[in-house]
């Protein structure tokens, strides 16, 4: 037998930017980082999500005007390619085709952009589309939600859905760069802006007791979305997920531990069952109230820890208990997620704040027992909220 070993290390470096602003003619950071190395004119093509056209009137005109005023280093191959916002991206294939398609009529090679603008849905169907044609054209993305700005839009993975499994086609492709424009979320529905700061509640939790503390001291501010409080919470959740992008080993997730996903088993899954009805970040805050009860009743986590976990999560507003979680097959949930994994359980779960330990093996009985507490929590809320609803209006009367 006669065996050549290769073995070789490519080096990967982007930067994410923090703007306002950002197709402000005056406003140079877009056209400095296209011609940024190489000389000539970068071609670009932008692809939009069709709900950030709608919430952003004269968007596409300032877009255009931008081109035009950076013309001299960059040019905009095409009129800006709109596709449909939210999860319907990642569910037909129509998008990614239509975006192929545009790359090979206007001529987008690898040295070329795409300029993905957008949620996290939108990112990953575009990036996923950018890592396939010619093998790879450079992209750059503008997150437009806070879920966006703080996690899906800055890490490595790109992806759509197939098969009725979420991210089952995707690849692992850096982007080229990553600009950050506060202004785009001043225009998000409330659901929207609250639905980012779940990952964020995750990422403290597994990573930085501090910026836990900080999240919870502030969360009437944060559950009023005050935006300096917003801007601090997103630009740290970014920093401590490039971080563990960069020094956490294991960048393309080959093996089977992946700890920020924390809470997400059970979102994955609550996504599938509800149709896509509950967006990430809210199925996220279940997964996390659902995996810290689970931590709770494991003896790893404490039960003032567990109260300032969900006293944080119901302030900000999120609703614990969904009717997806009765419909969830536990047992079943979790296999899909070791082969998804591959072939190995690695469930991050809490040993405190901000301590985060990998759990191979789950008492299917007791996780049971933890998704039913959750209804029974939920159901107390309510019964508490009716009679203080009834109190008042005897008070009225």
């Amino acid at each position: 037998m006669q065996v050549i070993q290769q073995q070789f290390q490519v080096a990967f470096s982007y930067p994410v930017v923090f703007t306002r602003n950002v197709f402000d003619p005056a406003n140079p950071v877009l056209a400095d980082l296209l011609a940024a190395g190489e000389p000539g004119i970068r071609r670009a093509l932008v692809v939009i999500d069709s709900e950030v056209v709608r919430l952003n009137p004269g968007l596409l005109a300032q877009i255009s005007l931008y081109g035009e005023a950076h013309r001299a280093r960059m040019v905009f191959a095409a009129p800006p390619f709109q596709v449909r916002g939210g999860e319907i991206c990642k569910h037909e294939p129509s998008e990614v085709a239509e975006i192929h398609a545009l790359v090979e009529r206007h001529k987008i090679c690898r040295h070329s952009f795409i300029i993905a603008i957008g949620g996290g849905a939108v990112l990953d169907a575009v990036g996923y589309a950018a890592a396939t044609a010619h093998r790879g054209v450079r992209l750059v993305r503008l997150p437009t939600t806070v879920l966006a700005q703080n996690d899906a839009g800055i890490g490595v993975k790109n992806g759509v859905n197939a098969f009725g499994r979420k991210n089952f086609l995707g690849t692992f492709a850096p982007p080229f760069a990553v600009i950050n424009d506060a202004v785009f979320l001043g225009s998000l529905p409330l659901r929207d802006r609250r639905a980012g700061v779940a990952e964020a509640i995750k990422v403290a939790l597994i990573r930085d007791r501090e910026f836990f503390d900080y999240l919870y001291d502030e969360r009437a501010r944060l559950a009023s979305f005050s935006p300096d409080v917003m801007e601090r919470m997103i630009f740290r959740c970014a920093e401590l997920h490039m971080q563990h992008i960069g020094g956490g080993g294991d960048p393309f997730e080959s093996g089977s531990s992946r700890p920020l996903d924390f809470g997400h088993w059970v979102a994955h899954k609550l996504e599938e069952l509800s149709a896509s009805e509950l967006k990430h970040g809210e199925a996220v805050a279940i997964g996390i109230a659902l995996d810290s009860l689970y931590s709770r009743r494991q003896g790893l986590l404490g039960e003032i820890e567990l109260r300032r976990i969900m006293n944080l999560l119901e302030t900000v507003g999120f609703a614990l208990n969904h009717p997806a979680l009765s419909w969830l097959d536990v047992e079943k949930a979790l296999s899909e997620f070791r082969e998804h994994l591959g072939g190995k359980l690695s469930i991050p779960l809490l040993a405190g704040i901000g301590t985060k330990v990998e759990a191979h093996e789950i008492d299917i009985a007791l996780m049971k027992q933890c998704v039913g507490a959750l209804f029974e929590r939920a159901s107390a809320r309510t019964d508490v909220a009716r009679a203080s609803l009834e109190s008042g209006a005897r008070r009225v009367a």
